[in-house]
């Protein structure tokens, strides 16, 4: 069953922030919530996918390495029920496992001492893009070849 996009009031952006790290996922939060986005977090794909199912997001914000699923399982999970969901993958090792292609994710994003910076600049790409409604073939391309083409490539970190 396909799931509605999330509504567009005068609200803040709606950002699921996933991470297994404490740590990690309260650091982006603050950022996030700094910036202006409502941010709801989960420590793992269930409990992502539970609150996926019981709300509307713009941007779902994931890291590689979760309990259970990886974050690309995950996305492509969430894009089962809402194929349009637009999607952020983070993880320390991007190259060396291979990150760069068949994650299912709009933009990939290497945790290091930047990433702060590009992840705000990332989440806000997406929205634009989903708010002008830019979900054809080519645009997908283009934006998952921005999220490829050195956003955050600073070797492993965070």
């Amino acid at each position: 069953m396909k799931k509605p996009p999330a509504v567009r009031h005068a609200h803040k952006p709606r950002i699921l922030l996933v991470d297994s790290n404490p740590h990690g996922l309260t650091v982006r939060k603050a950022l996030l919530e700094d910036e202006g986005f409502s941010v709801q977090t989960a420590a793992s794909g269930e409990g992502a996918l539970q609150l996926f199912n019981a709300s509307a997001f713009d941007v779902v914000v994931t890291s590689f390495r979760l309990p259970g699923m990886t974050g690309s399982e995950l996305i492509r999970k969430i894009r089962q029920q809402s194929p349009d969901a637009r999607a952020i993958l983070l993880s320390g090792f991007v190259e060396l496992l291979g990150l760069t292609e068949g994650t299912a994710a709009d933009m990939v994003l290497e945790k290091s001492s930047r990433e702060g910076a590009e992840l705000v600049r990332s989440v806000r790409r997406l929205l634009r893009l989903r708010r002008h409604g830019s979900h054809s073939a080519a645009s997908e391309q283009a934006v998952r070849a921005a999220g490829r083409s050195g956003f955050g490539q600073t070797g492993p970190g965070g």
